[in-house]
């Protein structure tokens, strides 16, 4: 891990780590609300029981956050794993009329807690992008 990679990392990793461990404990009605949300992003998981759901998203932002914040782990994984998390998270949020304005870009008041993911893809972009951490030598003839 690049040192430049730390400060994403670290931020991005804590963050959803945190939210992972606050879900664990969630009740039944913030699980039904979780899941009814990211049903906007794959119908499929109106399928499972709300609590169930909530558990495993809640195993998977653990997961994810824990990775982030593992300095041993490749930027460019990490940085995969959040650009499919936070893909996910803005889907959500485009896919949610409430959320946006007229144009269906901008933020509505509503819908800032959601517009703050772009920041997270932009994070996973930087370590995507930047991430291979391999200089190539230079040969002296």
């Amino acid at each position: 891990m690049k040192l430049s990679h730390l400060p994403l990392r670290l931020a991005s990793g804590a963050f959803i780590l945190n939210s992972g461990v606050g879900k664990l404990s969630a009740d039944e009605g913030t699980a039904a609300w979780l899941q009814e949300s990211a049903t906007r992003v794959l119908p499929r998981l109106g399928d499972l029981p709300a609590e169930q759901f909530a558990k495993l998203l809640a195993a998977g932002e653990i997961t994810l956050g824990s990775t982030l914040i593992a300095p041993f782990i490749p930027s460019r994984l990490a940085g995969l794993g959040l650009a499919a998390f936070s893909g996910c998270l803005l889907t959500m949020y485009f896919r949610t009329p409430e959320a946006t304005q007229e144009d269906g870009i901008r933020p509505s008041a509503s819908g800032t807690a959601l517009a703050k993911d772009s920041w997270l893809v932009a994070i996973a972009l930087a370590l995507l992008i930047d991430g291979s951490g391999k200089k190539k030598k230079k040969k002296k003839n």
